[in-house]
């Protein structure tokens, strides 16, 4: 062929190209999917807008760390409530359940067992019969072998030892449950250990930093323990009998829609990471895009929404009072020199309890203390950004919590007081709520209110 019979076939192709793109030789743009912003359950719209951040000057102690500041941040969407007990309980239970299938799935393979025999092979890995893979599925096994092989999550769980199905079944369940020694009153209690939660993400800050890291080094692994640490409630209080809260306060659903506690921030960082994953894989099976991550707020955000748009206020509410016109405290905290029951709770209340605010977001001051994705330095407010604030420093385990708790004094219920605690700890007054970054037309606070 050619040079002359080239060109004009290439000119012809792009002719024809053009011709049934039905774009009339114009530039009109990749047309994808319509997308419309969809609120997750349970969760509010807070527009975006600019606000002043920090404490007041004649807070002279406070000032030092929190010095007065206007900052900006983007729309997102924010848990009405804390994180409770039933919505934590969720994350434990779908990583529990997954590593049970995962083991025994490893047992039936071990044993050369397979589906149809009612016996553990109903648990076997789904390649045990390739009809059940899609073509893919069936190119990621051939291509990276048992590092992609795919769980059976059809088959219910026996829990209920008449129900075990034969001893293959009995000895994985059995294995992952607390040695007869360790149990007593014939309670059977699992091995909270083995229950972990991995995921891997993306270090995008480090990646920006240093272009000349490889995408697989800016790629991070963590491996996390699922269960909250419910001896927190002894361990935070000495002298103290709180045996019934480290008893009852995670499992009983008569605590159900109270605010989980005992979770240290990086738990907090693995359930984000979960819920995505959890949300995003409905969104696959529907054919929808996929969402935003979710994730702890920064603390600008945190602040910005614990205001409710009032500027200037100490208190979600407004303040600088602690009881409405009633004389009714307006959150859980400790007050009047330590009189826990005057504010009609001893401990924690329900998520939902007391009024929101003028975004509805309910306890965000009082109840628990909430932790934020962002690293405690006195000096942060000097050097942060003015938009989007955010500081975390991974090499800083002093992450920061907001928002007081049932245990602390009024001060902490500030909308503006900081505080922290190391990452790895978890106490029975700190727990945490989620947000999403909002993705749609731009909505402001500022615009809504001009």
């Amino acid at each position: 062929m050619n040079i002359k019979r080239f060109i004009l076939l290439t000119a012809v192709l792009v002719l024809v190209a053009s011709c049934n793109s039905g774009d009339r030789g114009q530039l009109v743009g990749v047309k994808g999917k319509k997308w419309h912003p969809e609120k997750p359950y349970g969760m509010t719209l807070v527009p975006g807008g600019a606000f002043i951040m920090g404490k007041s000057d004649d807070d002279i102690a406070g000032v030092q760390d929190a010095p007065t500041k206007t900052a900006t941040v983007r729309a997102f969407y924010m848990d009405e409530t804390e994180i409770t007990n039933s919505e934590y309980r969720q994350f434990v239970f779908a990583v529990r359940d997954s590593i049970l299938r995962l083991n025994l799935a490893e047992m039936a393979d071990l044993e050369g067992k397979t589906p149809g025999n009612g016996d553990i092979g109903e648990f076997a890995y789904l390649d045990a019969n390739p009809e059940e893979l899609n073509a893919y599925e069936s190119y990621m096994q051939n291509t990276y072998g048992n590092e992609q092989r795919k769980i059976n999550r059809d088959v219910e769980l026996y829990f209920d030892t008449d129900d075990y199905p034969d001893e293959l079944y009995a000895e994985v369940m059995d294995g992952m449950y607390l040695p007869l020694e360790e149990s007593y009153n014939g309670q059977r209690t699992w091995d909270v250990k083995q229950f972990k939660f991995q995921y891997t993400y993306m270090d995008i800050e480090k990646a920006a930093k240093d272009r000349s890291l490889k995408r697989s080094e800016v790629i991070q692994q963590e491996e996390v323990e699922v269960y909250p640490d419910t001896t927190a409630w002894i361990r935070d209080f000495a002298y103290s009998y709180n045996e019934p809260m480290h008893n009852d306060y995670f499992w009983h659903d008569a605590y159900g829609n109270y605010p989980v506690v005992g979770v240290s921030w990086k738990q907090a960082q693995a359930f984000c990471q979960w819920r995505t994953i959890h949300h995003n894989g409905y969104q696959k099976s529907k054919g929808k895009q996929p969402v935003n991550k979710y994730r702890l707020p920064s603390e600008a955000e945190w602040e910005y929404a614990a205001r409710g748009g009032l500027q200037g206020a100490s208190y979600p509410w407004g303040g600088p009072y602690t009881k409405n016109d009633r004389g009714c405290f307006m959150a859980n905290f400790k007050p009047l020199r330590g009189d826990y029951a005057a504010d009609q709770a001893l401990y924690t209340v329900e998520a939902d309890a007391y009024d929101p605010n003028d975004f509805n977001l309910y306890n965000m001051a009082g109840n628990v203390s909430e932790w934020v994705h962002g690293s405690y330095d006195p000096g942060s407010y000097e050097y942060s950004s003015t938009i989007n604030p955010n500081v975390n420093d991974p090499s800083n385990t002093r992450k920061v919590v907001r928002g007081g708790s049932w245990k602390d004094v009024a001060y902490y219920l500030q909308v503006s007081s900081r505080d922290y605690e190391y990452a790895d700890s978890a106490r029975s007054y700190i727990g945490f709520r989620t947000v999403q970054d909002y993705m749609g037309t731009e909505v402001t606070k500022n615009a809504a209110t001009n």
